[in-house]
């Protein structure tokens, strides 16, 4: 395989204006709101740069088929260093569950969190 295994993430979420204010703030970018026809998709902002690595995904916001949940697949964004996000993560209505640890020292840091829509969502650093 010529390629990472993850091509595309959706985190569900209840509220799309206050799950957008929490990831703008958290990791300043800007998600653009997308309506189809009843699934409202935020996308985060894609690398366009062909040495950027990693995978790019949405918010989603359907009655019908998305649902947050502390329990399911974990997602891992990256970070320069995780502490700058988690500084704003309980500023922005978020909870933190794993303070940042030292996985190895090969491999980095990780922290997880709580998002305001109940998604358990996770950070990693090599710093």
């Amino acid at each position: 395989m010529k390629h990472n295994m993850v091509g595309w993430f959706e985190i569900p979420v209840t509220d799309m204006d206050r799950a957008k204010k929490f990831y703008e703030t958290v990791f300043n970018v800007k998600i653009s709101i997308h309506d189809m026809g009843g699934l409202v998709m935020g996308w985060f902002p894609n690398a366009e740069d062909a040495n950027s690595f990693g995978s790019s995904g949405s918010l989603v916001k359907h009655k019908d088929f998305y649902k947050p949940s502390k329990d399911g697949v974990l997602i891992y964004f990256s970070s320069g260093d995780v502490d700058n996000e988690l500084g704003k993560i309980e500023k922005s209505g978020g909870t933190i569950l794993h303070k940042k640890t030292l996985i190895s020292d090969e491999i980095g840091y990780m922290a997880v969190f709580i998002d305001t829509e109940g998604n358990r969502i996770a950070l990693h650093s090599k710093n």
